[in-house]
C-alpha cells in the first residue's frame, strides 16, 4: 500500500533540494545564491512593476532576504539603485539585470526539458493543474486549520 504523506512529502522535497542545487551552481557564475534567480525571474517576467514586499510574497520569503539580495543587485549593477522605502518601490532591472535574467532562464528552460523527459504535454499540464489545486488548498488548510472530525 502506498503511503500518499510519504511519497509526496519526500518527492517535493527532492525536487525542491535538486531545483536549489542546480540554481547555486548556475547563480555562482554571478556571484549571487541560488534563491535569487527566482528574484531575477519574477523581477524581469512580470507584466506590471512588483515592489519589493510583494516579490517577498510571491516567492514566500523573508522581507529582509529579498531587500538584501536587491542590495546585492544593486551592488552588482543588476538593478537601478534607488531611493525611498526598498519595500514600496519597484526595483528595476538594468540592461545587465535583463542579460543575466535572460540567461538565467535559458539554463533554467534547460534543466526543466531535462529533468521533464518523458512526460508528454496533457501529462504536464495535469501536474501543474494539480500542484495548482494541491497549493491553494494547502493554503486554505493553513489559513483555516485542520478539520477535526
Amino acid at each position: 500500500m502506498e503511503n500518499r504523506f510519504e511519497h509526496f512529502t519526500l518527492d517535493i522535497f527532492n525536487i525542491s533540494r535538486y531545483w536549489n542545487r542546480i540554481a547555486t551552481e548556475e547563480m555562482k557564475k554571478y556571484g549571487l545564491r541560488g534563491t535569487h534567480a527566482l528574484y531575477l525571474l519574477l523581477l524581469d517576467g512580470y507584466e506590471e512593476e512588483i515592489t519589493a514586499a510583494r516579490l517577498a510574497d510571491l516567492c514566500q520569503r523573508d522581507k529582509a532576504d529579498v531587500s538584501r539580495a536587491i542590495a546585492d543587485f544593486q551592488k552588482k549593477g543588476i538593478v537601478e539603485p534607488y531611493t525611498g522605502s526598498r519595500y514600496r518601490v519597484s526595483p528595476r532591472l538594468t540592461p545587465l539585470g535583463r542579460t543575466i535574467a535572460g540567461q538565467i532562464r535559458s539554463r533554467a528552460e534547460v534543466a526543466l526539458d531535462l529533468a521533464g523527459q518523458g512526460i508528454t504535454d496533457d501529462m504536464r499540464g495535469n501536474m501543474y493543474h494539480c500542484l495548482d489545486l494541491i497549493a491553494a488548498n494547502m493554503r486554505g488548510i493553513c489559513e483555516e486549520g485542520l478539520m477535526n472530525e
